[in-house]
């Protein structure tokens, strides 16, 4: 009677088997779920910082004046925004660096970088008036297109600021500032008490 032959290596234990399973499962789930550390606390901070901005800015002559204080706004709105998304990140116990994350970050980006792009190529030009609806309309499209990997509400949050960056636009040069107090201020206040009264902060 021939021996049977020897497996090369021995069998996965049963445990290994679920264990990788379970990453599996985990991981699958990761991707396909979604951002939910959107703060709505943190929008309505944002929003409430940008109304003084939005007077700061009307009150200084000139692009230059004009454009330090959004840009020194952005910057704080950009610090609330990671401080915000942190802290409700670690209270709902969903890791920064999820797949939803990344995907929301990643397909944040592009928009407003290309608003950064254009920015500069219009700062000294007669066409300068167009950069309030441009900033609108591209931080819009970036909500649009990070939000599909969030909460139904926020893409809708980021279609009004595309409406509202379509008509500053479309509108006399002097209400730009008006409309940035609108959408960077008002909408980050509405929408964020929405996220924070349905989505938990």
């Amino acid at each position: 009677m021939r021996p049977e032959p020897r497996p090369d290596r021995d069998p996965i234990a049963l445990h290994e088997r679920a264990m990788d399973n379970l990453d599996f499962i985990r991981q699958t789930m990761e991707r396909a779920g979604a951002f939910t550390a959107v703060p709505g606390w943190g929008g309505v901070a944002i929003g409430v910082t940008a109304l003084p901005a939005a007077a700061l800015a009307a009150a200084r002559p000139g692009a230059a004046g004009w454009l330090l204080v959004w840009v020194a706004e952005g910057l704080l709105a950009l610090a609330l925004a990671a401080w915000a998304i942190s802290r409700k990140a670690r209270r709902a116990g969903v890791p920064l660096l999820s797949g939803p994350a990344r995907k929301f970050l990643l397909s944040f980006l592009p928009p407003v970088l290309a608003a950064i792009a254009i920015t500069a190529a219009l700062y000294g030009t007669a066409a300068w008036s167009l950069v309030p609806g441009v900033w609108l309309l591209l931080y819009g499209a970036g909500v649009v297109t990070g939000g599909s990997f969030s909460v139904r509400v926020v893409p809708v949050m980021g279609v009004c600021f595309m409406v509202l960056g379509a008509a500053a636009l479309l509108a006399p040069a002097g209400w730009g500032n008006a409309l940035m107090a609108a959408g960077f201020g008002g909408l980050h206040i509405v929408f964020g008490l929405l996220i924070a009264r349905k989505y938990g902060g």
